[in-house]
């Protein structure tokens, strides 16, 4: 696969975060691995000038997705709290566009494009092409990666910068996400 960034592309980072890393509140196994892949891939896209983007779970305290609120998962990435801050090792530039989503109570967003008017942002720069990874490859990765497809953008997801929850979610995901037209960039991606 061609790994040439162009004009038109931008690097999109998905919920890099404490909470998603080893001794956070939803952590995910060896999280912390995609940040020096990320990166790499941060300073490859400010050599090209590319707008990088950064997605972060921003719930409230009382969030429906919350166990203790009858959701499905325990309570992680509460607003303002370190569990929420985007890893300290992820070298983000002080322009990358920070992107929150679930800060609503009584829904959960597992995409930045369910946030807001994210594919009319990208449009309006001029991106049609998103370099993806972050966490997690099996929920919020995927869903980025599939509603950036409804909206009509070629992905490339770069595969050694996400990890799964649990690696039968990781190779269905992957699965769907192929099916659904977005490129898998496999092996180390060392950019």
């Amino acid at each position: 696969m061609n790994s040439e960034l162009r004009t038109g592309d931008a690097l999109f980072i998905v919920d890099v975060q404490n909470d998603f890393c080893p001794g956070g509140a939803l952590a995910v196994p060896e999280g912390d691995a995609v940040v020096p892949v990320l990166n790499r891939w941060i300073k490859r896209a400010r050599a090209a000038s590319l707008p990088i983007y950064a997605s972060r779970d921003w719930h409230p305290r009382e969030h429906s997705s919350f166990e203790h609120q009858d959701g499905q998962w325990p309570q992680h990435c509460v607003q303002g709290t370190e569990g929420a801050a985007l890893h300290p090792e992820l070298a983000l530039p002080d322009d990358a566009r920070i992107l929150d989503k679930g800060t609503k109570l009584e829904r959960d967003e597992y995409s930045a494009f369910q946030a807001g008017p994210l594919a009319e942002e990208l449009r309006g720069a001029g991106i049609n092409r998103l370099w993806l990874g972050g966490l997690a490859q099996d929920v919020c990765v995927r869903q980025t990666a599939l509603d950036a497809r409804k909206a009509g953008f070629d992905v490339v997801l770069i595969e050694a910068a996400t990890r799964p929850i649990d690696a039968e979610g990781g190779r269905e995901a992957l699965e769907e996400m192929r099916n659904a037209g977005v490129q898998v960039m496999p092996g180390d991606n060392k950019a």
